[in-house]
């Protein structure tokens, strides 16, 4: 709770006139206790897995013939019913565990020291503050992934997971209890080594569990922005980690590349794709060769 509550006063402790935005947050959180703005979360992560993945299903109605092509395994296709059928699931783990736990966590997210006072961060600041965040996300993640996919790891937790070998959005969370708590842990470290506004936590959770939607969407989409990420995996690299399945050594890592590349663990992701374009480059030449051949055909004999 903010230890004032009018507008001069705030102005008069920082010393200075308030943004618009401070005073938007000024009114909006003054009175109310730091505990209760930390729990936005809970509603945050509901709204983001109930809405975001709506979006390609919303593609999938109605524009179906138009984005098959970016569809990453087109053979593969779940019923309304089957998707719906997830969503409960998640929001089963959503109620029973990750809520219950958001409620009881805060006095961790008080030790470290995430504030809710004013000033509000620089845009910069929290650009910079989320980039870290997702750096150590991931570095930690690729790490803690690589081992749930060990023999014991991947058939006691992981495997639930896995059970989407073509992924859909909804099924971003959809995991094991044990895996959710055990992915709790990458996702609280870079706020504990780099501690911000509650504001940039709540972003940081926004936009972590976005990228995880995306990259599980089963869409490889063209005119998505994350495609200017330098080292952004996506969805096409994360698929075939699920399309390997069990088995996959390969594409660990949970938001950028680096870690597979740097360790080794792209190699099966790289060679496919280095196939796939050899067809590809393959079908176009013989095309063009059938073609030029029709036309000679077409053509007849030349009179002399």
């Amino acid at each position: 709770m903010l230890p004032y509550t009018t507008l001069e006063e705030a102005e008069t402790t920082i010393g200075r006139a308030l943004t618009t935005p401070e005073t938007i947050w000024l009114k909006y959180s003054a009175t109310k206790s730091d505990y209760f703005l930390y729990c936005h979360n809970i509603l945050f992560l509901f709204l983001i897995f109930s809405c975001v993945p709506l979006y390609y299903i919303f593609l999938q109605l109605f524009f179906r013939h138009k984005i098959q092509s970016f569809k990453i395994q087109p053979k593969v296709n779940l019923s309304l019913s089957d998707t719906f059928r997830c969503y409960k699931s998640v929001m089963k783990m959503f109620i029973f565990i990750v809520g219950p736990l958001q409620l009881v966590s805060y006095p961790s997210v008080q030790f470290i020291g995430i504030r809710t006072s004013l000033p509000l961060p620089s845009l910069w600041g929290i650009i910079a503050q989320l980039t870290v965040y997702f750096l150590v996300e991931d570095y930690t993640n690729y790490w803690i992934h690589r081992f749930l996919h060990c023999k014991w790891g991947y058939e006691k937790i992981h495997k639930v997971h896995h059970e989407y070998t073509a992924p859909i959005a909804f099924a971003a969370p959809y995991a094991h209890w044990a895996e959710i708590l055990i992915l709790g842990i990458p996702s609280f470290l870079g706020p504990a080594m780099v501690p911000g506004h509650m504001i940039t936590f709540w972003l940081w959770i926004g936009l972590r569990q976005i990228e995880a939607i995306e990259t599980h969407s089963g869409y490889d989409l063209p005119w998505t922005f994350t495609k200017f990420i330098p080292f952004y995996g996506g969805s096409d690299y994360h698929d075939y980690h699920h399309y390997v399945g069990g088995q996959s050594q390969s594409n660990f890592a949970s938001v950028f590349t680096y870690c597979d590349f740097i360790y080794g663990t792209d190699k099966g992701y790289r060679y496919q794709k280095k196939v796939l374009q050899q067809l590809r480059e393959g079908l176009k030449s013989n095309g063009k060769r059938n073609g030029i051949l029709h036309s000679i055909s077409a053509e007849g004999p030349k009179a002399d």
